[in-house]
């Protein structure tokens, strides 16, 4: 079994950043890939970016040149950092792991993001 938990949601203005960082604890082996989903009021869950062991990585097009994921192996750790954000990035940012055929095995408990016009 492996438990995620994120930190570092907030409320920013737009234009400034974020970081968020999940750590994985438990059965870590299995954790790959890992990546970031966010969910805004009223719309439905969408991936925003993952990365392998190996470092690679993809972002969804409403994100890239803004957000950077980047993972620490030897701390079981996955960051986002937001950069440039805009009120359509407000949401809970999900921290997931671990894909199957029907999505992430793992998730986290999610943290809130805010951006105020």
């Amino acid at each position: 079994q492996v438990q995620l938990v994120e930190s570092g949601g907030g409320l920013v203005q737009a234009g400034g950043s974020l970081r968020l960082s999940c750590v994985a604890s438990g059965s870590t082996f299995s954790i790959n890939p890992m990546g970031w989903y966010r969910q805004a009021p009223g719309k439905q869950r969408e991936l925003v970016a993952t990365i392998t062991s190996g470092d690679r990585i993809k972002y969804i097009d409403s994100v890239k040149g803004r957000f950077t994921i980047s993972r620490d192996n030897a701390k079981n750790t996955v960051y986002l950092e937001m950069n440039s954000l805009e009120p359509e990035d407000t949401a809970v940012y999900y921290c997931a792991a671990a894909w199957t055929v029907s999505g992430p095995r793992y998730w986290g408990q999610g943290t809130q993001v805010t951006v105020s016009s």
